[in-house]
């Protein structure tokens, strides 16, 4: 199996502990390699023909802010030859309007040119 990126920002580590539960399931370390967004570079992208993202929704809608300061370089990524997965954190219960809207925001990227 090929080895997977998996990218995820985290404010309170919630995303973080689920992107470890996939990475495992997964079948561990030589399958799926993390990455938290807040250090990571577009090159890192490179190496994977399969991505998962990890974004979590924050307040009322908003990219998670390791993500805001990586969005706009999301742009010089060429996702057309990878697949690619989302997955989403949020507060159900505070804010169920906008519960993992921001997987879609980052989603809306890879449909760019090249995505």
């Amino acid at each position: 199996m090929a080895k997977i990126g998996l990218f995820f920002g985290t404010q309170t580590g919630k995303t973080e502990t689920v992107a470890e539960m996939i990475q495992k399931e997964f079948g561990g370390e030589a399958i799926v390699e993390l990455h938290d967004i807040s250090s990571a570079s577009t090159e890192d992208f490179a190496p994977y023909d399969a991505l998962i993202i990890g974004c979590p929704t924050w307040n009322i809608g908003e990219l998670q802010s390791d993500w805001e300061g990586f969005y706009d370089e999301l742009d010089d990524i060429d996702f057309a030859s990878k697949k690619v997965a989302f997955f989403g954190m949020g507060d159900q219960i505070g804010y169920c309007g906008q519960l993992s809207g921001c997987p879609g925001d980052t989603g809306r990227k890879n449909r760019l040119p090249g995505g």
